[in-house]
């Protein structure tokens, strides 16, 4: 065993000398992995690190290509597609698993129905999701259909839904991605009331804050092996860090490049009002990173829709190098040189059932089809370009975009986004769900873009990282601009103001 001699009686699900190929390539090496009665243990890894692959292997979504999984001291292999729950081994998906069609409630109890004289039970079905999803400090309505909720909705369900299951182990994949401090903070606390009374979680997260706050141990996977099993208690961020990518990260951010304050305004947003966005303006200026910042819900994303037409404006005008873009013209606004990256890369930024090189050319086709017809060399020519530059790694160029890791998902949608040449870019959520390796590339990434002379709008939930890139930071409340900062005024105290109302000024 690779990690400390533990009590055998304490253990409730372990994995020994797990290995696992797909189509023959490796991606596991006898990784060993042992899960305590009552405990959180962090799973850590960059992407591509395995972790995914070895949390389906545990939870019987994956079979094993060598090794033995022991429940209770016990060799078992595992039931596949769910059925392991039955174990009592649940998972919550980073990916949804809800039906859209269904309510909520509907959805918390589909495949184990209530029912009263072989009839459903409704009433009692409303009454049980109603109280799970008190617990966890959520309004969502129980009788909502899942296809009207937003993603940090869609989320809460999800993690109701594996506890009103009363697991034995529960596997957690970046649970917290897409919820707000206060969700997260009050998911925390009924994770912990579960852990003392004998459930256990394995947490996956790229988030070492919350790895350090919630966890009690810590195993770290690298390029698909074992590489450290230990106290939480005894590590620190920057050494969970340094144990995930094999180096220090002495520069997570790089040196912010300032731009010219009497330089080009590239693109100019007056008084956008969508519904819930209202009357809300900015500048941008050649080579400028410019950060939006503010709590969940606050219209960060729809303004930026509208910014590039893929949300209705009601009002308001966007001109791009003095020409004024048309409301809803998603084409003008490419044209023009202005490209959105989504924040939502599985839904809709990339085709996940299709390969690496069909998303990278899927906008700009007509720059490989000179003739109208499309020329696989010179797709080709653009994937390898595209790998060079933005460090694509795959064991298997043939891969399909679904089965790469989380942060060669993020570099191909970025990659994606650039091979139509745009010189203002909007990023939304850049680095979420990756880990802290590939987040150190995006950044540089955004750096060098703005060192070409390209702007770059940055939109973020995380307050560090609008800190780390930005020379100026619009806050949003409630669907409107209340401040934008600069210099010495962008950091969390200042920006956390503005972000909960407690200040406002004109934005410039």
């Amino acid at each position: 065993m690779n990690s400390e001699t533990i009590d055998d009686r304490a253990v409730v699900l372990r994995a020994k000398r797990i290995s696992k190929s797909f189509s023959g390539v490796q991606v596991l090496f006898s990784v060993d992995f042992d899960l305590r009665a009552g405990e959180i243990h962090a799973l850590m890894g960059e992407n591509g690190a395995g972790k995914s692959t070895l949390v389906k292997i545990l939870s019987g979504f994956e079979q094993p290509t060598s090794g033995e999984i022991l429940l209770d001291g016990k060799p078992i292999k595992l039931p596949a597609n769910g059925a392991a729950e039955a174990l009592g081994i649940v998972i919550i998906h980073q990916e949804f698993n809800l039906a859209d069609h269904l309510t909520v409630s509907e959805s918390l109890f589909l495949g184990r129905e209530i029912t009263r004289f072989g009839v459903l039970d409704r009433k009692r079905m409303r009454a049980e999701t109603r109280r799970v999803l008190d617990t966890l400090g959520s309004h969502v309505d129980e009788n909502q259909l899942i296809s009207s909720l937003s993603v940090a909705d869609k989320q809460m369900v999800e993690i109701a839904k594996a506890i009103s299951r009363d697991a034995r182990v529960v596997f957690m994949d970046e649970p917290t991605a897409v919820l707000s401090r206060e969700e997260t903070r009050v998911l925390f606390q009924q994770v912990r009331k579960l852990r003392d009374k004998g459930t256990s979680f394995v947490f996956v997260s790229h988030k070492l804050d919350e790895v350090m706050e919630l966890t009690d141990r810590v195993t770290v996977l690298r390029d698909g092996q074992w590489v450290k099993t230990a106290q939480t208690a005894v590590l620190d961020g920057e050494s969970i860090a340094q144990l995930m990518v094999g180096r220090e990260l002495s520069s997570l951010y790089p040196a912010k490049h300032e731009p010219d304050v009497d330089g080009e305004v590239v693109l100019l947003v007056r008084s956008i009002s969508t519904g819930y966005v209202r009357d809300a303006g900015f500048e941008v200026r050649r080579g400028e990173v410019f950060g939006f910042s503010g709590l969940m819900g606050s219209g960060r994303t729809e303004l930026m829709e509208a910014v590039v037409g893929l949300r209705p404006r009601l009002s308001g005008e966007v001109v791009v190098y003095g020409h004024a873009i048309p409301a809803g013209d998603v084409e003008a606004a490419t044209a023009a040189g202005l490209a959105y990256m989504t924040k939502d890369r599985k839904s809709k930024g990339l085709l996940l059932a299709s390969g690496m090189t069909v998303n990278l050319t899927l906008q700009s086709l007509a720059q490989h089809s000179p003739h109208g017809y499309l020329q696989p060399k010179s797709e080709a020519a653009a994937m390898a370009r595209a790998q060079r530059r933005f460090d694509i790694r795959v064991r298997d160029d043939r891969v399909v975009a679904g089965r790469m890791s989380g942060g060669n998902q993020q570099k191909l949608l970025l990659a994606k986004v650039m091979e139509t040449e745009p010189q203002i870019i909007i990023i939304d959520e850049p680095t979420r769900g990756i880990d802290v390796g590939t987040k150190q590339q995006i950044y540089h990434f955004i750096s060098a873009l703005a060192r070409e002379g390209r702007s770059i709008i940055v939109v973020s939930s995380e307050l560090q990282e609008v800190i780390g890139l930005c020379t100026r930071v619009a806050v949003m409340r409630e669907g409107r601009m209340v401040g934008v900062l600069e210099g010495d005024e962008i950091n969390e105290q200042e920006i956390m103001r503005y972000a909960a109302g407690l200040k406002q000024k004109q934005a410039a």
